[in-house]
């Protein structure tokens, strides 16, 4: 049996991995700034987290939601605490696809309405309303099309009052991204999201903040919406917060009722998942992993903004993005030349998405990296 072609691959079988680093099985170490898209939080491997898993193993694996998981309970009270959100309400899964899926349905539900405004760029996930919400044609299969999405461009707030004023008493909810990233590191600026917040207001619709891969503190804030000072009623999020074991969820402010058999699941919560979100948590908090997120993530953006080649570098915390307009083959330089792991999105934009503990000694290997590789080429400006 084959496995079905879903990436184009790099050629790096990853063996280990601690920190900041990984390891191929030929005993090659990368500096990994990408963290398999957004997710390895609090590093590879690290020490609390492992234990935390293991010792939870030898407890219990799994049983099902049909019992009291009292590390359910200690995650919802421990991600309050870290997050601020105390008065909200969570629900588990397994993805971030799921986490907006579910937050999407749980709209429709409370609102009993169907339609929903997503943005252009933005990118929910692969499910059958989370991909319908994402503005990619090519990934969206026909029994997922809909006319239940309306897409607006991102950042337009022109666009969006009008759209209020002539859909808004239809509207089941708004969703965006407060950073975009599969779109290339985009902000949404404050005026955008208190402008949604304003019209969800005004029409009863439900204002989702997808912090699948801006949340976390990967902005420096918990949840980058909140740098804009508003507050969703819905916060998605995954990515980072199993540090790469399964799990995504959503909190649900207060005014939005639970009523049984509107959302499920087997696997989500389960105890190695919420052992392994605890786990993130805690060192987020003990570590001081918000502050250095943004004060890491300062100096990263400072750094190649010294560089001329790059352009338009952008972003908050340790998400971060730029162009690369005129060097094309800068991603497949940094990976096979100086074994360095980024990400990128469409238009030669390169993205960073490193472990929120990252040290500054470690940026200054992708800095020396760059001077490395522009030292042979004519200085552009």
């Amino acid at each position: 049996m084959n496995l079905f072609d879903v990436y184009p691959l790099n050629p790096v079988a990853i063996d280990r991995a601690r920190g900041s680093f990984v390891w191929d099985d030929e005993g090659t170490r990368y500096l990994d700034l990408y963290g398999g898209h957004a997710v390895i939080s609090i590093g590879h491997t690290h020490p609390h987290y492992v234990d935390r898993i293991q010792r939870q193993l030898n407890k219990l694996g799994f049983y099902s939601n049909s019992v009291i998981i009292p590390l359910q309970e200690e995650l919802a009270q421990l991600l309050g605490e870290v997050s601020g959100k105390t008065a909200y309400q969570l629900f588990l899964c397994n993805s971030g696809a799921e986490a907006n899926e579910n937050a999407i349905k749980l709209a429709s539900f409370h609102t009993r309405r169907r339609k929903v405004l997503a943005f252009r760029s933005g990118f929910h996930g692969r499910t059958s309303l989370a991909v319908a919400a994402t503005d990619n044609p090519a990934i969206v299969a026909p029994v997922n099309e809909t006319d239940a999405i309306s897409f607006l461009p991102f950042n337009d707030v022109a666009a969006l009052e009008v759209w209020f004023g002539l859909h808004g008493d239809s509207c089941a909810a708004v969703i965006t991204e407060g950073i975009q990233g599969v779109g290339g590191i985009r902000e949404a600026s404050a005026e955008f999201l208190t402008a949604i917040r304003k019209g969800c207001n005004q029409h009863g619709a439900v204002f989702i903040a997808d912090s699948v891969q801006c949340g976390y503190g990967r902005s420096g804030s918990f949840f980058s919406h909140d740098q804009a000072g508003v507050e969703a009623d819905i916060y998605t999020m995954a990515k980072g917060m199993g540090n790469g074991f399964p799990i995504g969820g959503i909190i649900v402010a207060p005014h939005i009722r639970p009523k049984h058999g509107m959302l499920g699941t087997t696997f989500g919560g389960n105890p190695l998942a919420c052992a392994a979100a605890i786990a993130v948590l805690e060192v987020i908090r003990d570590e001081n992993l918000l502050q250095n997120a943004a004060t890491v993530g300062n100096l990263i953006r400072e750094q190649l903004s010294a560089f001329a080649q790059l352009k338009n570098v952008r972003g908050k915390g340790l998400m971060i993005g730029f162009d690369t307009p005129e060097h094309p083959e800068l991603r497949r330089q940094l990976l096979q030349e100086h074994h360095i792991f980024t990400g990128e999105a469409k238009g030669n934009v390169v993205r960073l998405l490193p472990a929120l503990n990252i040290k500054p000694t470690e940026v200054s290997m992708l800095t020396g990296a760059l001077t490395s590789i522009f030292e042979k080429v004519p200085k552009l400006s």
